[in-house]
């Protein structure tokens, strides 16, 4: 059976998983599978699980907020913000569910937050050039 690496990248390091014979994750277009030998390839992942096989061993989960996902020279690449691994489908669904998500929600505040910050600044750049005290 054809074997490929798996490079998992996120903030906190990096992790290579060696024997990956099958990944399947999900992007904007649908369900998609990978196996060694695999043409070169690029997509981002959507928020969810994705999953891989080592050998002939059970299925490893990957819970990711979206990530950027790139296969060449039998290596499979996958850059994210964050992400969970774990064997049992019933915890790492839980964990994304929880954890994953309630971190998307606050990033989403923050962003919310720096849009308004951006736009007042804009506001009073805008009214001090009106008013003439500012040279641009």
């Amino acid at each position: 059976m054809n074997r490929f690496t798996l490079d998992l990248r996120d903030a906190r390091g990096h992790e290579q998983v060696d024997g990956v014979t099958s990944f399947i994750g999900s992007d904007d277009s649908g369900t998609f599978g990978l196996m060694a030998g695999h043409e070169r390839f690029m997509t981002s992942l959507r928020f969810g699980l994705a999953r891989f096989r080592v050998g002939d061993d059970d299925w490893e989960y990957l819970a990711v907020p979206g990530a950027l996902l790139y296969f060449h020279d039998n290596r499979l690449e996958l850059n994210t913000r964050r992400y969970l691994r774990d064997r049992d489908y019933e915890r790492i669904s839980h964990l994304l569910s929880t954890q994953l998500a309630a971190e998307e929600d606050e990033l989403a505040a923050v962003r919310h937050s720096l849009r308004r910050l951006e736009g007042e600044m804009l506001r009073r750049l805008w009214e001090l050039g009106r008013d003439g005290r500012a040279s641009l």
